[in-house]
């Protein structure tokens, strides 16, 4: 699996973030089961990702992760799949986050990997109080698999 990571020109990542999300996407696709060559990240500002917000759900306000999926449903994704889809995480809204639950920005990043990833996966926790709770299991059973604590 290829990562195809690209930083806005008004955000500075440390260098370890790449290696993270694309352990946190290698990991969760295996787990998944599914072959892809490609997922695409964005880390962005908030002013930015709250254009994307707008444009794509009609929310005029900045979000932590938006995700952008090339299939919908889960079981949808054909074999050996060339791009999964788009994941964009505001860094600004990771930070926010991370402090106001006492967690690292890397747990945070992390975690929006995963949530962001299982979106393209077809997982959607806003179909209900089911789809939300195996939504936020499989975030956490992958967070813990890659010894990602709060």
């Amino acid at each position: 699996m290829e990562l195809s990571l690209s930083v806005s020109d008004k955000i500075t990542i440390d260098d370890g973030c790449s290696e993270l999300i694309a352990n946190v996407l290698a990991q969760g696709l295996a787990d998944e089961g599914v072959s892809v060559s490609e997922v695409s990240v964005l880390i962005t500002t908030d002013e930015e990702i709250q254009l994307l917000n707008h444009k794509h759900r009609g929310i005029d306000k900045p979000t932590d992760v938006l995700s952008f999926p090339q299939y919908h449903g889960i079981g949808q994704i054909p074999p050996n799949a060339d791009c999964l889809g788009d994941i964009v995480i505001s860094l600004p809204r990771a930070a926010a986050q991370a402090d106001e639950f006492g967690h690292s920005l890397r747990r945070e990043m992390a975690f929006l990997t995963a949530h962001g990833l299982l979106h393209l996966l077809g997982y959607d926790h806003e179909q209900g109080v089911q789809d939300e709770q195996i939504m936020m299991s499989k975030q956490e059973a992958l967070l813990t698999k890659l010894s990602i604590a709060r």
